[in-house]
């Protein structure tokens, strides 16, 4: 009878496992259906007929497919010029914060400064900020500087918001780097500026390519200061979108397909660095 019961319950914890990863892919399942199905309902509503979009009975999956929605996005408005315009935005936002975020996160990460933490608890204070807070301060100072309804006005004011965030993230890749290896090149003969060069920065590039989609994310989704500090002749992508909303109610089948059109660039942004995203991911969630 031992010999039963001693085999029996290895079988026992050798199932448990199995029944773990089963829940654990359940979950998965539904977490990946509740966020994938906004992203299905705007193709699917941006492949059918007009008609069929304002249907009170909707359907699942359209009975014909057709493109005039997307030729319908092209006539409502320009497409190109605001496409364009987010995207050098997004580029130079996250250049700049990714550059400037990058020092200070190496400052507060490995120095040691008289108001430290004070500038930490800063950062994380900005954070907290409701945007729509800072509308009628922020449009009041580029209207003082002369760069409101300027695409340089836009981007300082989306460094904002995107500089504390990267700062705040970077320093948690920074963090887990140990100092040990950056003292190890200084010994064998680098500088600090050579030894961050050389060993820091190729362990930090995965954290630099998670923290730049993210805010590219951030500065390319922006609506409401694009909409309060812009021109319709100098409107970004997500202010295009509202041109498809009139007096006579909203085109909802030309609207999410501009939504996809939309979509196209970040979809495109993660394919390319996907493997460096998930490592960043990776790397920086053990602490800091």
């Amino acid at each position: 009878m031992s010999a039963v019961t001693g085999n029996a319950a290895p079988r026992r914890r050798r199932r448990r496992p199995g029944r773990g990863r089963l829940g654990w892919n359940l979950l998965g399942l539904l977490v990946f259906a509740t966020a994938g199905f906004p992203v299905y309902w705007m193709l699917n509503t941006a492949l059918k007929p007009a008609k069929d979009a304002i249907d009170p009975d909707p359907r699942f999956f359209p009975r014909t497919f057709t493109p005039e929605n997307f030729a319908r996005a092209f006539e409502v408005a320009d497409f190109w010029d605001p496409v364009g315009r987010s995207l050098a935005v997004s580029l130079v936002v996250v250049l700049i914060g990714i550059v400037v975020g990058m020092l200070a996160a190496l400052a507060i990460s490995r120095f040691a400064f008289r108001g430290r933490k004070v500038v930490i608890v800063g950062i994380l204070a900005v954070q907290m900020v409701p945007l729509v807070a800072m509308i009628i301060p922020v449009f009041l100072l580029l209207n003082d500087l002369g760069q409101y309804d300027r695409l340089t006005g836009l981007i300082i004011t989306y460094l904002t918001f995107v500089l504390p965030f990267t700062v705040w993230t970077l320093r948690g890749f920074i963090v887990n780097i140990p100092k040990e290896l950056e003292e190890a090149a200084m010994v064998d003969g680098c500088t600090r500026t050579g030894a961050f060069v050389r060993v820091v920065l190729p362990l930090l590039a995965p954290g630099m390519v998670a923290t730049s989609v993210y805010a590219f994310i951030q500065a390319w989704n922006e609506y409401l200061y694009a909409l309060m500090l812009m021109s319709q002749q100098n409107q970004t992508a997500t202010v295009w979108l509202g041109n498809f909303t009139t007096k006579h109610g909203t085109e909802y089948a030309p609207m999410m397909a501009g939504a996809t059109m939309m979509a196209v660039p970040i979809v495109i942004l993660f394919l390319l660095v996907q493997r460096k995203m998930a490592a960043g991911l990776t790397a920086g969630a053990v602490k800091g």
